[in-house]
């Protein structure tokens, strides 16, 4: 920590998990949370001995001194840290020992009233929500009792202000796309303040500038800002912004100005003010621009960006980004990546990668960005027909995807790859799977693979309100169907694509062993198909995890081998 005058303090917190940090009013402590103490590997020789069985490659482990507990987490706590004090001494404020699998969120209010917390069940959508008066403590924190506005984990409840007698809440409680509503402290009667656009989903809303609603709404995966009257709710005018997404927000109830960035695909981050110091709610003011990267040598005006729509199997339309140059042709023969997730409720909005740019520039390339079902694009409804007993939904919509690019002369199947990580690295393994005729390449990060066991380890339990549960029979059919590892099957008269799969030798998110296992499979198999020459490897990183957090170094060496990859089994040239 550090303080504002640029003096570090002492104050360390260690095991925090799956957190935000929330201070209290006047910065004297801090509430987060955290799993209880987790078991921990002393070393990797049992890891390094499996490497080295399966490929061979345990030399590059070595330098790995530590291995990491692949335990199942349970019972996430919220704590609270007294500013000056060790955190062996924090202090459980509130847990959940009627479920392990329940996570717990902590956040203080912005007048520092009320300590507001969420319970949720794993990566489950809905929530719990309940608050506790900080107002009515004397002297130490301690566990507390808070009080419940919601029990049933039936809905998305989320804070986002209060007042005397009430709060305002964004909830999806019968409303897909979210709306905004008043609960009354008193009786719990709501009024709907904001009713349900059913076109576009309610993303997020905040109060600033003392009575005005600041809403941020998804409209055919962009992102639209609207200024609202607090009190009624009544629209009082747009902020206008270009496609793209708000990639950070600063704006406070007592402030008279928001800061926010926003990028898209060809825009590196760019820093807005706007400032609401009128006495006139109904005037627009102006956005000003404060700070935007450059980047050397990039020239927007180089690209294209389209957004088209296609239909999926079952007829649904689902929306796809076309980055590429201006001058592009439609010749059916264009590198061309596919990337993809469609799960967890997660809009996959755009954003700015210079790598990406690189890509369509120098090879002459178009990065398509499909919009899947599973995420949250569309509101709850989007999700859900993508989740669960749904899941090929997913699937078919990416395949869908691909025929559309190569149908309309964008690329070929021999210049085509597909890309996802994580859920997404589950997404094209299925797919390649599934149809592997419609690909050149495949490139898999950090995926999902073996879905008869994910919720065995680390935080995989948390994704069976998504994906199902596999000791369940009935889940158990429809996941063992698409389960990449339990479903490998070389084409009898072709090819398996030319693949590169990527972990982690710290991967405590997926776990490691996903991607051995399935390429150890792979590989296996390749063996017994004659007609196989397309390569298959492996890429084991060192000293990380699941991405997030990465030295540069090591980022820009995986996109090297992920680019280098696809220029050898793609035959691509690079031009300047």
């Amino acid at each position: 920590f550090r303080r504002a005058d640029k003096q570090d303090l002492k104050d360390v917190i260690t095991g925090v998990k799956h957190s935000s940090l929330s201070w209290l009013k006047d910065n004297s402590g801090i509430f987060y949370c955290k799993y209880p103490e987790h078991k921990v590997i002393p070393d990797t020789w049992t890891k390094v001995s499996l490497l080295q069985c399966l490929f061979g490659i345990s030399s590059i482990l070595q330098t790995a001194t530590e291995g990491t507990s692949v335990e199942k987490h349970k019972y996430h706590s919220l704590y609270f840290h007294k500013m000056g004090t060790d955190c062996k001494d924090d202090v459980l404020v509130y847990d959940r020992r009627d479920n392990e699998d329940y996570m717990i969120g902590g956040t203080v209010t912005e007048d520092g009233k009320y300590l507001i917390i969420d319970v949720s069940r794993g990566c489950d959508p809905y929530n719990m929500l309940y608050y506790y008066d900080l107002s009515t403590l004397q002297g130490t924190i301690g566990k507390i009792t808070p009080s419940p506005l919601y029990e049933e984990l039936d809905a998305k409840y989320e804070y986002v202000d209060h007042d005397d007698e009430s709060m305002l809440i964004q909830s999806n409680k019968d409303a897909p796309m979210f709306n905004l509503i008043r609960v009354s402290f008193s009786d719990r009667s709501i009024r709907e303040v904001v009713s349900e656009n059913l076109r576009h989903k309610l993303s997020w809303a905040t109060v600033v500038a003392k009575d005005r609603l600041l809403i941020c709404y998804i409209e055919d995966v962009k992102d639209a800002l609207y200024v609202h009257d607090l009190k009624t709710g009544a629209r009082l005018y747009q902020i206008p912004l270009k496609i793209g997404s708000l990639s950070g927000f600063f704006g406070k109830k007592t402030l008279n100005e928001i800061f926010f960035g926003f990028e898209s695909f060809t825009v590196p981050t760019i820093i807005y003010r706007v400032d609401f110091s009128s006495k006139d709610k109904n005037s627009v003011p102006a956005v000003e621009e404060l700070r935007r990267v450059r980047i050397k040598g990039m020239d927007e005006s180089q690209f294209a960006v389209e957004q088209v729509f296609f239909r999926s199997k079952d007829k649904t339309r689902v929306p796809m980004y076309l980055i590429s140059l201006k001058d592009t042709p439609r010749n059916g023969n264009n590198f061309t990546i596919l990337n993809g997730y469609g799960g967890f409720n997660i809009a996959d909005m755009p954003y700015f990668s210079i790598s990406r740019l690189l890509i369509v520039k120098h090879f002459k390339g178009i990065i398509a960005c499909a919009n899947l079902r599973g995420g949250s694009e569309y509101g709850e409804n989007w999700h859900m027909s993508g989740m669960k007993e749904k899941k090929q939904n997913v699937f078919n919509d990416f395949i869908s995807a691909a025929e559309y690019l190569i149908n309309n002369k964008y690329t070929c199947s021999g210049k085509l790859a597909i890309h996802g990580g994580s859920n997404g690295g589950l997404l094209v393994a299925a797919c390649s799977q599934q149809r592997p005729d419609l690909y050149g390449a495949v490139l898999n990060r950090v995926g999902v693979m073996d879905m008869l066991r994910f919720h065995k380890f680390t935080v995989g339990g948390a994704w069976v309100p998504e994906y199902g549960d596999p000791d369940e029979p009935e889940d158990f059919v429809y996941i063992y169907k698409y389960s990449p590892l339990h479903n490998i099957k070389f084409p009898s008269g072709g090819q398996w694509p030319s693949t590169l799969m990527m972990t982690a030798d710290h991967d405590d998110r997926v776990v490691p062993s996903h991607t051995l296992k399935y390429a150890a499979t792979l590989m296996e198999k390749a063996k017994q198909h004659p007609l196989q020459t397309n390569p298959l490897l492996v890429r084991v990183e060192v000293k990380a995890g699941h991405g997030a957090g990465k030295p540069t170094t090591k980022v820009i060496a995986e996109i090297v081998d992920m680019y280098s990859f696809l220029q050898r089994v793609l035959d691509l040239e690079w031009t300047d």
